[in-house]
């Protein structure tokens, strides 16, 4: 009951040799589970074994692997026509017997009446389908080749902005203390041709010397009592 996969069993000699035997039939059966479908049973059903409930239903479990290999949500309706089951009742619980044995994961969406598959298991495969197979698995590596020289290229003008932002981060320092020493110089020479120490000077730049307000304030005193004095000689000459 729970084999799925019947590759091995078609190689082995004394299973081939039944295909040019009286059990044809048989051989042919087998080959149905191997690789075909429950409608594919159907349409030789005359010529082959007949299939107890049990079989049936692991031919149906086949047949939706097949179609989740084409497309991720199944229509109810293809389920009905391609496994032949009259409701949906039949359908949904076919399903959920392929989710407990593990064919396949995935969840029923009644509302949209579909099958949505997450994971199905791999059926055998035929020989002269090997080369179709390579050639898809040659052109999935030809893509990742591309994808991968794109990801190289966008790392390359990563690298390139990164050397000109700190080339141009460097230029910005160097000139910052080249500024730096041209004030520093500067200040220096002012300094020397006014004798004066260059902090000393830049001190008095900044605060006034003492004494200005002071002097400022006794002209002021000098200049208000003169006013009021020759206010005075002025009332007396009246």
């Amino acid at each position: 009951p729970g084999i799925y996969v019947f590759g091995e069993l078609l190689d082995m000699p004394a299973v081939r040799e039944l295909a040019d035997s009286e059990f044809s039939p048989v051989f042919r059966l087998l080959t149905i589970f191997a690789y075909g479908t429950y409608a594919d049973y159907l349409a030789e059903a005359a010529n082959l074994p007949p299939l107890t409930e049990a079989q049936k239903n692991k031919l149906r479990h086949l047949s939706v692997v097949t179609l989740a290999a084409k497309i991720k949500c199944i229509p109810y309706s293809v389920l009905l026509e391609q496994l032949q089951l009259k409701n949906v009742r039949q359908l949904e619980d076919l399903v959920i017997e392929a989710v407990y044995a593990d064919v396949l994961r995935g969840s029923l969406d009644q509302r949209n009446q579909r099958l949505e598959v997450d994971y199905s298991i791999g059926r055998d495969i035929r020989r002269e389908e090997l080369s179709t197979i390579t050639r898809t698995l040659q052109e999935w590596c030809q893509g990742c080749e591309v994808v991968l020289s794109g990801i190289e290229e966008q790392v390359s003008r990563a690298n390139q902005h990164k050397e000109q932002q700190l080339a141009l981060k460097q230029q910005i320092e160097s000139e910052v203390a080249n500024l730096k020493k041209t004030i520093k110089v500067t200040t220096a020479a002012a300094a020397a041709a006014t004798s004066q120490d260059p902090e000393q000077h830049l001190t008095e730049l900044r605060e006034p010397a003492p004494g200005t307000n002071q002097r400022q304030a006794s002209k002021k005193t000098s200049k208000a009592k003169g006013l009021r004095g020759s206010a005075k000689i002025w009332s007396k000459s009246n």
